[in-house]
């Protein structure tokens, strides 16, 4: 199992409407960036990812699970571009900001702190279980 990140703005896409979807999940459709494009192509069902409330809030907000693989973006013709579908697993107990994983060295490698911009990228098993404890979650 691999670890990933899917950064949404809340007034977008929410984590409460995320739930709201249940266990059919959703697109996680609209990405326009190579690397995050890339990085979906990785994924495999039952990959779990943290969802992360972009914008005002900035932090790590719930569990998702991969639920479909890499497949045609269903907003856009153009074959380049193509996305996952997730579902929710899980709240964060205690939502972990940003300015926490920032303050915390074990995390200082982690693609959020260096680049913060990618939409949708990996996280490392450390970086994962770090960050549930954080949170006071389990996966």
């Amino acid at each position: 199992m691999r670890y990933w990140l899917f950064k949404s703005e809340p007034s977008t896409w929410s984590w409460d409407q995320q739930v709201a979807k249940g266990d059919t999940g959703e697109e996680w459709d609209g990405v326009r960036n190579y690397q995050a494009r890339n990085f979906m192509r990785e994924m495999a069902v039952g990959d779990r990812g943290f969802f992360y409330h972009s914008q005002k809030e900035k932090s790590v907000v719930g569990i998702v699970e991969v639920c479909a693989e890499a497949h045609q973006d269903s907003t856009t013709d153009d074959e380049r571009w193509e996305c996952v579908d997730i579902k929710a697993v899980a709240p964060i107990k205690m939502p972990v900001t940003l300015d926490m994983i920032k303050a915390d060295p074990r995390l200082a490698e982690m693609v959020l702190v260096k680049n913060s911009r990618l939409s949708v990228q990996p996280v490392t098993e450390e970086e994962w279980n770090i960050i549930l404890n954080l949170g006071g979650s389990q996966s």
